[in-house]
């Protein structure tokens, strides 16, 4: 797919954008600490965020082939993607509301499904958005968005709200397969009661980080009966893995298996994940180049190879050159400790 194609795609998943109710800046959750430094004061690639912070993990609920689970902490600021171009969403409204989804079968998450999140109380509407795909430290890949509670300027009522996760199924542009083939393409929708009280919000809470600012990044965080979008080991991962080079601090395990092509072919894959803790990148456009032209790179999802870029090829000779181009970047938001990374990507080459 190439790079109008791959942001067209991204675009229709993720639109209605700013993913917030409103631009209210008064928050009555725990607010975040500010943003460390300044954008020259920090190093490129991942960094430590300035704070840790807790979150009011509200249940899970099944929804057709997928289980999704919904929590809030307190708004966040955090930056959208436009091809390498990135864009500051400020700290707004009364939650950050986080949904993640998975396969019921396999535990895995499934990333580009697109998701929608619509808030009730009492039957009335409260808010409804698109939200957008997500990219954090503690949480790896998710969706995410903040949202008013109330009209602007008025005050969230305490007690429950329902929370409506709709799922909008994976897009053509990213193939299914091994057993996944055929599934996923359908959307899907599940509710969850929720509460928003003192006892809640108490909960949220946030604390600043010494580290803060330094290359690294914080430890996924462990959600009982919350899978971590994790991409596969490297040492799992099928055939023989050419090289791990480092772009950006994305780390582009490179490939191939033979049992996955027909006849005398091979399948090249590159499985993409983040430096430190090795969360899977989607939405990307990837090719690999070698000596007799362009191979472009499919988005695809696999229960054994997770999410990651393949194209089955002619067999490579020992010693070539394979050199692998990312033609856009991850086209998620990222929040703080990301927003620098995953973004120029220079091309990075390994030896068969």
């Amino acid at each position: 797919m190439n790079r109008r194609r791959l942001l067209q795609t991204v675009a229709a998943g993720t639109a209605v954008l700013a993913g917030c109710s409103s631009t209210n800046t008064e928050s009555t959750a725990t607010t975040t600490p500010t943003s460390t430094g300044t954008d020259a004061e920090l190093p490129g690639g991942i960094y430590v965020q300035s704070f840790r912070e807790s979150m009011s993990m509200q249940g899970t609920a099944d929804a057709g082939s997928y289980r999704v689970a919904f929590m809030y902490t307190s708004p966040h600021v955090f930056w959208n993607m436009t091809g390498r171009e990135r864009s500051r969403t400020p700290r707004s409204g009364d939650i950050h509301a986080m949904a993640v989804v998975w396969d019921r079968d396999t535990g895995r998450i499934v990333p580009e499904t697109g998701l929608s999140l619509t808030i009730r109380r009492g039957g009335d509407l409260v808010s409804e958005e698109v939200i957008y795909p997500m990219l954090s430290q503690t949480m790896g890949y998710h969706y995410g968005g903040n949202f008013s509670l109330a009209e602007s300027g008025e005050t969230p009522s305490d007690g429950q709200y329902t929370a409506r996760i709709s799922v909008g199924g994976v897009p053509d542009g990213v193939e299914l397969t091994g057993g996944y083939a055929g599934r996923f393409r359908e959307p899907a929708s599940a509710e969850l009661d929720f509460s928003f009280t003192e006892t809640d919000r108490d909960a949220v809470r946030s604390e600043s980080i010494e580290q803060a600012g330094q290359p690294g990044a914080l430890r996924p965080m462990q959600m009982e009966g919350v899978p971590q979008a994790t991409a596969p080991a490297v040492d799992a991962l099928p055939g023989t893995v050419f090289g791990t080079p480092n772009s950006d601090d994305a780390i582009l395990a490179t490939g191939t298996s033979s049992a996955r092509a027909d006849g005398d072919d091979t399948y090249l894959y590159v499985s993409a994940r983040t430096r430190y803790h090795g969360m899977v990148l989607p939405a990307m456009a990837l090719s690999a180049e070698r000596g007799d032209g362009t191979i472009e790179l499919t988005r695809t999802l696999d229960p054994d190879l997770g999410y990651h870029y393949g194209a089955t090829v002619a067999p490579f000779e020992s010693g070539e050159q394979l050199r692998v181009t990312t033609d856009v970047p991850p086209q998620t938001a990222r929040h703080e400790g990301y927003e620098r990374a995953f973004r120029q990507m220079p091309p990075v080459t390994v030896t068969v």
